[in-house]
């Protein structure tokens, strides 16, 4: 494995995008916050390790060192081996080979591990409480291990991902990745089980879901990866997620700094209406913050490599009078210490706000702001749509489905108008004219609601 002169983590920008004037009187002020790291391991296939540190220590804090020193990332790989994965007995086939698929793209020095999920959780490779870390060797090992899968059980996804949470904690890596693949409902634990092991696990450890068929639950599935800050899919047909794997394992190996947090300071008076994530897809954190300080809070971000992301924050500052202005917010990105005692700034922006009686720049909004605005909305109304199908009531959903069109057609959502014209015959997209269509495969169903928080970036 080769060395390098510096190690390959990001360093982080961030921009703000508002309309920063107010009429007399106004309390809401917007912005959109792009966040970009750049310089990270996904560019040129670097390796997770390299020698010696950059980014004022990050390398030294985050697992960086010289190769073999220390692991800096660790993966962990669930598998779905309930009786249901047997019909048809090609879809465990198709799961074997997508988990050695995924084995393959593990880059050298990376910890890793194979679980086998039923109605319990059981270490595949390398056992004994532990992770192998990759190699030629180890990798062939790993996937000679799976032909020990076999189909049979129930299905209690928490004890797959409290197993996750130990291997990878008890690894001590830097950076910590889950990838779980299920094919049915999460039959055998309550849901109030489920959302404690979530809770227990947020922060811990990111993880990617997937729903192979369908006969899962979508709500079940990017319930997981929403609260685990990875991504969720579906893959409908079995034979597509050798590729879906690997894809999910280049990107989880691209991840070069975890536990990233978007720091908002708010001054004297104010609140913070919401913060969410808006692109690559719609994500509400307003939930989760935690206290840091006199008047600020953390939202966790999770792992990042070579990659932008979209904040829209929303404040509501002291109403002032024409004249008046003030910092609303200030937006950092911080990155703990080792020991969480401390922490590092990695960018940092401001919000402002600024009381004006020129009516024309009071009501100006700005287009980033109007089109995320626009894309959450968009993920909205899909969802009340697809609810409103499910339960009878065609009225509604031909309302909420049209408005989606519209959205989707106004903001040049190609992928998500493309999976709407699969529930809906759309006749004027411009004004979300749309009828219902009268036969719809529930994997055309299940995908469209998969991929509802998926958002394009803004037009420049």
């Amino acid at each position: 494995m080769a060395n390098f002169a510096k190690s390959s983590v990001p360093r982080f920008s961030a921009e703000v995008y508002q309309n920063e004037y107010l009429p007399e009187g106004g309390r809401e002020v917007n912005a959109i916050v792009t966040v970009t790291a750049t310089g990270g391991g996904t560019s040129g296939g670097l390796p997770l390790f390299a020698a010696g540190t950059d980014a004022g220590g990050l390398g030294a804090a985050h697992g960086h060192g010289n190769p073999g020193a220390v692991r800096h990332a660790g993966v962990v790989i669930m598998v779905d081996c309930s009786g249901s994965m047997d019909y048809p007995p090609t879809k465990m086939r198709n799961a074997r080979d997508a988990t050695a698929a995924a084995i393959e793209a593990v880059r050298d020095g990376v910890a890793f591990a194979v679980v086998a999920g039923t109605h319990q959780a059981a270490e595949v490779y390398p056992g004994g409480g532990r992770l192998a870390t990759a190699d030629p060797t180890t990798r062939a090992q790993a996937k000679e291990a799976l032909r020990k899968l076999s189909a049979g059980g129930g299905t209690a996804i928490g004890t797959w991902l409290r197993l996750t949470d130990r291997l990878l904690t008890d690894a001590d890596v830097g950076i910590r990745h889950g990838i779980l693949l299920t094919d049915g409902r999460n039959e055998h634990e309550s849901p109030q089980d489920l959302r404690a092991t979530l809770d227990a696990c947020a922060g811990r450890f990111t993880c990617d879901a997937r729903g192979v068929g369908t006969d899962w639950e979508v709500k079940e599935v990017t319930g997981i990866a929403s609260a685990l800050l990875g991504t969720a899919d579906i893959v409908a047909d079995p034979s597509g997620l050798a590729a879906d794997f690997t894809r999910m394992m280049e990107a989880a190996m691209g991840k070069e700094v975890a536990d990233v947090t978007l720091r908002l300071w708010t001054p004297q008076g104010a609140e913070v209406a919401f913060v969410k994530q808006v692109a690559p897809s719609v994500a509400d954190l307003t939930g989760r913050r935690t206290d840091s300080g006199p008047r600020t809070g953390d939202y966790p971000t999770g792992s990042w490599g070579d990659e932008s992301r979209d904040y829209h924050i929303c404040v509501r500052v002291p109403a002032a009078e024409v004249g008046q202005e003030m910092l609303a917010a200030r937006v950092s990105l911080v990155l703990p210490e080792s020991g969480g005692a401390t922490s590092q700034t990695l960018a940092q922006g401001l919000v402002r706000a600024v009381w004006t009686d020129d009516m024309a720049a009071s009501t100006t909004i700005n287009p980033q702001v109007a089109h995320y605005t626009g894309q959450a909305e968009l993920a909205q109304v899909i969802q009340q749509g697809l609810d409103a199908r499910k339960s009878g009531d065609a009225d509604g959903a031909t309302a909420k489905l049209g408005r989606a069109v519209q959205l989707a057609s106004a903001s040049g959502n190609e992928d998500t108008a493309k999976l709407l014209a699969k529930v809906v015959d759309v006749v004027d997209a411009a004004t979300g004219t749309v009828r219902l269509k009268a036969k719809v495969t529930e994997a055309d169903e299940m995908t469209l609601e998969t991929r509802s928080t998926k958002t394009v970036r803004v037009k420049k």
